[in-house]
């Protein structure tokens, strides 16, 4: 887990091996998946084929690194058949969603999503909608997926400068903390009520966190939790 100041991140096109190689294995463990999960789509995401972390000349880090677009039934199949070959992360940002009274929200996975039953904040891998001029802004990312998940406009919060990073298995986690005017209860209802409109919406509640007590370990992913434990401590 590292702070850093800036994200630098470049989409370079390029084909990814894996799918062309393992492209019948890749079909039939998607449609495995849609017959237990039918509402999952196959869209298009972006993944990490290089990384750096450079320090400036004032001590700060900045994280460089390219993407590349892959579909996302190739992305999950890599990840069930172990992640082989070259090197690949899949690097995205999380809206660590925070109350004015500084307890943490949290979502839970509805039940037809992919990770159904996990708790985590708004996040998602980035997809084309996250690239300007060539870039991939992970923090338009952060805000998208905020909006789409829980009808909070970031507009409307304190964002936080700069980033928390969490290197985890074949996963990058850029953190970005954002605090909402209100507090943790009156948030999670608002967002509540939200989710009850949309039938097919990604998270299916909210939980809060007041401090590391309240984190679910069994659903929490490990550098949620980190993160977590990180910003009560």
């Amino acid at each position: 887990m590292v702070e850093v100041a800036e994200l630098d991140f470049d989409l370079e096109p390029a084909p990814w091996p894996f799918a062309k190689t393992h492209a019948e294995s890749i079909a039939a463990h998607w449609a495995e998946l849609r017959k237990a999960k039918p509402a999952i789509y196959n869209g298009r995401v972006l993944l990490m084929g290089r990384r750096e972390l450079h320090q400036g000349d004032d001590g700060s880090l900045r994280l460089r690194g390219s993407f590349f677009e892959a579909g996302y039934a190739d992305y999950v199949a890599w990840r069930a058949f172990g992640h082989p070959g070259e090197r690949v992360d899949n690097c995205f940002s999380m809206a660590a969603l925070r109350g004015a009274d500084g307890a943490f929200l949290l979502g839970e996975m509805a039940p037809h999503t992919m990770n159904g039953g996990q708790i985590y904040f708004p996040a998602g891998t980035p997809d084309p909608h996250d690239v300007f001029d060539g870039k991939v802004d992970l923090d338009a990312s952060a805000r998208r997926e905020l909006l789409e998940e829980t009808g909070v406009s970031a507009e409307v919060a304190a964002i936080s400068p700069g980033w928390t990073v969490i290197f985890a298995a074949q996963r990058i986690a850029c953190m970005k903390l954002i605090t909402l005017p209100v507090d943790a209860d009156a948030a999670r209802m608002r967002i509540d009520a939200f989710l009850a409109l949309d039938p097919q919406a990604e998270f299916s509640r909210m939980h809060i966190v007041r401090n590391p007590a309240d984190i679910d370990d069994e659903r929490t992913p490990d550098f949620v939790a980190a993160y977590l434990r990180s910003a009560f401590a």
